[in-house]
């Protein structure tokens, strides 16, 4: 069975309307009919890879203005609004200290800059995402290039992805975004709607021209992706030379972002 973008939202919009729930909408359709059926078709300019990673180089991020200038690149690209009530808060990417962003990973004599460091998360693009499983719709999918992506217009607001990310990497439109976006709305990312989880996307709708993702270009150096699955790709060389760690590893979730802390030390 083939269809189009158009013919899935329109028999998606039908049963839903007829109140067979969401269950009918994806047992009707193989995965890759629904990726390829949500636009994500392979563009001619696509950056080929076989499983998207980045490596946060923690040592040039010094400052907490060395992350803003990066969250400001991403969230500007990506129409994030910015509601005066941090309740409502939208962010794809965003800064924590040591202590939530590794919880559970304590050590007491663990380098003091580090310790205090603000460090910069994002969604971890895991290799088992668990909010892959949870939606019921499959507004959340995972690409062949292992990049966790999302279908807004599938999104029907239940945030049991939400529930099922372990990292806090999604977030609700509460409230109407549009009014909220600071500047001219960027025309080359979608704005949102009302009861609607967003969250970082490795900048697909970028690599898809052929272009690294913005955080990426904003960083200097400080993060690098790439193809961790090519030997020779620099995210490949970092992580099997040098001590990275990982949010939760103990999860299992396999997440394909990755630290170097502690002036990238051989492993």
């Amino acid at each position: 069975m083939s269809i189009n973008r158009r013919q899935f939202l329109r028999r998606a919009g039908m049963i839903t309307a007829l109140g067979l729930g969401s269950s009918f909408i994806i047992s009707g359709f193989r995965k890759k009919e629904v990726a390829e059926a949500a636009g994500f078709a392979k563009a001619p300019k696509d950056l080929p890879a076989k499983r998207w990673a980045m490596v946060v180089d923690m040592s040039k991020f010094k400052t907490d203005a060395d992350i803003n200038g990066v969250i400001e690149a991403c969230h500007k690209l990506h129409n994030v609004p910015k509601f005066p009530n941090t309740k409502d808060e939208i962010k794809w990417i965003w800064k924590d200290d040591y202590h939530h962003t590794f919880a559970g990973g304590h050590n007491e004599y663990l380098d003091d800059h580090v310790l205090h460091s603000p460090f910069m998360v994002l969604c971890n693009h895991c290799e088992n995402p668990p909010c892959v499983k949870a939606c019921p719709t499959q507004a959340t999918f995972q690409r062949p290039d292992g990049i966790v992506a999302m279908d807004f217009h599938r999104c029907i607001g239940c945030r049991f992805c939400m529930g099922a990310c372990p990292f806090g990497a999604r977030s609700f439109n509460f409230r109407d975004p549009r009014p909220f976006i600071e500047g001219e709305i960027s025309p080359d990312y979608p704005t949102r709607t009302p009861g609607v989880v967003e969250k970082c996307n490795f900048c697909y709708e970028r690599l898809a021209d052929g272009l690294m993702p913005a955080c990426v270009e904003k960083s200097n150096g400080g993060l690098i992706f790439g193809d961790l699955d090519d030997p020779n790709s620099e995210v490949r060389k970092i992580v099997s030379t040098k001590f990275t760690i990982r949010r939760k590893p103990e999860l299992g979730t396999q997440p394909s972002v990755y630290y170097l802390v502690g002036g990238g030390e051989d492993a």
